[in-house]
């Protein structure tokens, strides 16, 4: 068990979320940087969909009430245990009444914590994701208390050396395909997609980043259609709105680009004010 003694800026429980639900408008939800939480989950010999607590800006402070094995991928957000600073991407041992907390942000915008086994929250249309009105609690509360296993012996490969990646938390490289209503653009259009830089906006969250820059829009409006995490829209006053793990499953605006599955990891770890620009995947 995990007892949180504070619940950070916005802390979730997500696996990678729930598929076959989209007909009856259920978002997909979970972990917006799935290489973060998969990798931090790989490391402990989990699955990789278990479920990780993903951690937005500011961290939270846990007590743990069992003893576990931990990891942390994504952004460094200056982790401690007991006021001691712990490395990322490495596998902890920790112990009860330990304390975990988080200082400055450093890199990134979003970390996730991995306990061996996963944790053990309620499982509702075949995902953990924490999503408001799909399950009992869509944050993490003071005094909330997090089933997880006791794990006192840990049974993955500790000593090996693994070499990680990190560098795609920086890049703002964007890779991108064409969007069902691309070809409907003017040539200008897509130039000015491909060749400038966009600022993430204020209004971004995990169900959508906002661009700041706009595109002219005379594109006629479309019929209600389908949209998926990833997908880029077009709205009337020429605002571009990137949808992320818990969009809707429908939209009337024109879809223009659609990030490849990479491209939301890379995303997910930015925040206002940062810049990102897009790349036409060429294979398509």
């Amino acid at each position: 068990m995990i007892k949180v003694l504070k619940p950070g800026f916005y802390s979730t429980i997500q696996d990678f979320g729930r598929s076959g639900f989209q007909e009856f408008g259920v978002p997909y939800s979970g972990v917006m940087d799935k290489k973060a939480a998969a990798l931090a989950n790989a490391l402990l010999g989990n699955n990789e969909n278990d479920a990780v607590l993903e951690i937005t800006m500011m961290g939270p402070t846990l007590q743990f009430k069992s003893q576990t094995y931990i990891a942390i991928s994504g952004a460094d957000m200056s982790a401690k245990i007991n006021n001691q600073a712990i490395q990322l991407n490495k596998i902890i041992s920790v112990k009860p009444d330990d304390v975990l907390s988080f200082g400055k942000l450093i890199t990134g915008f979003r970390s996730y914590l991995a306990v061996s086994g996963g944790f053990k929250t309620e499982t509702v249309m075949n995902s953990k994701s924490m999503y408001q009105n799909i399950t009992k609690q869509f944050i993490l509360r003071k005094n909330d208390e997090i089933a997880i296993l006791e794990s006192s012996k840990f049974d993955g490969i500790q000593n090996a050396s693994v070499k990680i990646d990190s560098s795609y938390i920086s890049s703002k490289t964007i890779e991108v395909f064409k969007g069902t209503e691309f070809d409907c653009l003017s040539k200008n259009q897509q130039d000015i997609l491909f060749s400038k830089d966009f600022t993430i906006s204020k209004d971004n969250n995990r169900m959508a980043y906002q661009l700041n820059e706009t595109l002219s829009n005379n594109l006629k409006p479309i019929i209600t259609s389908a949209v998926l995490p990833g997908t880029i829209q077009l709205t009337p006053s020429g605002k571009l709105i990137v949808l992320m793990r818990d969009c809707q499953t429908t939209g009337g605006y024109p879809r223009v680009l659609q990030l490849k599955e990479s491209a939301i990891s890379i995303l997910a770890q930015k925040f206002t004010g940062n810049t990102i620009s897009f790349k036409l995947n060429s294979k398509y």
